[in-house]
């Protein structure tokens, strides 16, 4: 049966990181919202009316037969060994949820810089603000989680290409996926993330190069980045640091 992922159509958004694994373990899944003959009608409807006990607060949510998982980072940990994308070793399963509740937060901050004050604003209803949340972002907050990983990753005892472990797992998907979002919504100040970060960078093209990611990214099933979604690319919130 194949695995049902429930997510707005339109955008990658933070269903993206659960496409991305489902996409590298060439995994049987259904993209819900994207059916034409399901929609997000019906994603809305399990919301809002279903009787099920476990009933998620919003999406991404997951559907495996009659389980349900919502959080991205909950899914993945979910996912993780069903697929083959989670560490053998329970202390690094463990560590690899961290890191991955770590990037929740990490994606938090890159929405904000746009949304600082509502989510139920418009962009331009709170622009000024945006514009100093983006300063403090770039300057201080960027740094500080992209460094930590690449800490991470200098310091994983398999001194390897991957921040857990000696092979890849989904959080090293998740960390291409942040790669890739900070990089269009964020250019000039992600221009030498490279050689600050050159582990991190290491890791991303390993990720990207990979016959099944890269088949992914050729496909009509990765949606261009956009203004309606996480990471944005707002001209003026772009400084470099």
């Amino acid at each position: 049966m194949a695995f049902e992922l429930y997510y707005w159509d339109g955008i990658q958004g933070r269903g993206e990181f659960i496409r991305l694994a489902l996409e590298h373990a060439g995994a049987d899944y259904v993209d819900v919202t994207r059916e034409p003959d399901r929609g997000t009608d019906e994603m809305m409807e399990f919301i809002n009316s279903s009787s099920e006990a476990h009933i998620p607060f919003a999406p991404p949510f997951l559907k495996d037969g009659r389980q349900i998982v919502s959080h991205v980072a909950n899914i993945l940990l979910y996912l993780g060994q069903r697929i083959d994308l989670a560490p053998q070793d329970e202390d690094a399963r463990w560590f690899a949820n961290g890191l991955q509740l770590t990037i929740t937060d990490f994606v938090a901050e890159v929405h904000d810089t746009h949304h600082p004050i509502a989510t139920s604003k418009y962009y331009e209803e709170q622009k000024e603000e945006a514009k100093a949340r983006t300063s403090e972002f770039v300057m201080n907050r960027l740094p500080k989680f992209l460094g930590y990983f690449e800490r991470v990753l200098q310091q994983n005892p398999a001194q390897g290409d991957y921040l857990v472990g000696d092979r890849l797992s989904y959080v090293d998907l998740s960390m291409f996926q942040m790669i890739e979002g900070l990089t269009y919504a964020f250019p000039k100040a992600m221009k030498h993330h490279d050689s600050r970060y050159p582990g991190i960078a290491r890791l991303h093209d390993l990720v990207k190069n990979g016959p099944a990611i890269a088949a992914y990214l050729a496909s009509k099933r990765r949606l261009a980045f956009n203004e309606s979604g996480i990471f944005r690319r707002y001209p003026e919130l772009d400084i470099a640091p």
